[in-house]
């Protein structure tokens, strides 16, 4: 099987593209006219979600910003707490004006660089590059400041209730995901003794 294509939705983090497309749109439209396996990112934290990108035609899921609260994650625990306490409204866009639209943890700086972003006058990169240049948001998951800069998060943030090991979540996905299938099967088709 050829390497299987990435397909990000809207609801991704970092660089979500310009037209702000959905995950359901997206698969679907891949579903009718790719010829190669692709996987989805953007939104996906439990077995339901993989359940339903299966249904879309997906061969799997990615899940970054969900991985990224597992205790195995090279980040501070402050990161991972606060997306545990997170909503999925807890995000914003920034750098649209520039069609370099970036979803970032909603916190000073990001709010702070949407400010500037709506309010320059020149139109210039350069009036917001210092607030969203990506060289320092690295400091956030090592030192665990959460306003020390922009960092990157999914809105899936709203989904995420715990910090489980790499094993255990990918456990709990597929046997909620197995669960999930068969139990919308039998709806769909109860003569079918699953």
């Amino acid at each position: 099987m050829p390497k299987p294509l990435d397909i990000d939705g809207f609801e991704c983090a970092g660089h979500v593209g310009e037209s702000d497309i959905t995950n359901f749109i997206l698969l679907s439209k891949a579903r009718q006219t790719l010829k190669l396996p692709f996987i989805a990112s953007g939104g996906f934290a439990d077995g339901h979600g993989l359940a339903a990108a299966l249904c879309l035609g997906t061969c799997g899921i990615n899940m970054g910003t969900r991985f990224m609260c597992t205790q195995e994650a090279p980040i501070h625990d402050n990161v991972k707490e606060a997306i545990v306490r997170a909503e999925e409204t807890d995000t914003t866009l920034v750098v649209r004006r520039w069609k370099n639209t970036t979803r970032f943890y909603k916190n000073k700086v990001a709010l702070e660089a949407l400010k500037v972003e709506k309010e320059s006058t020149s139109g210039e990169f350069e009036e917001l590059a210092p607030l969203v240049n990506g060289e320092r948001f690295k400091e956030v998951f090592i030192n665990g400041d959460l306003e020390f800069d922009v960092w990157i998060t999914g809105q899936v943030m709203g989904l995420i209730h715990d910090i489980p090991t790499c094993d255990e979540l990918v456990k709990i996905i597929v046997k909620e995901a197995k669960i999930a299938l068969k139990e919308k099967l039998s709806i769909l088709a109860p003569e079918l003794k699953l």
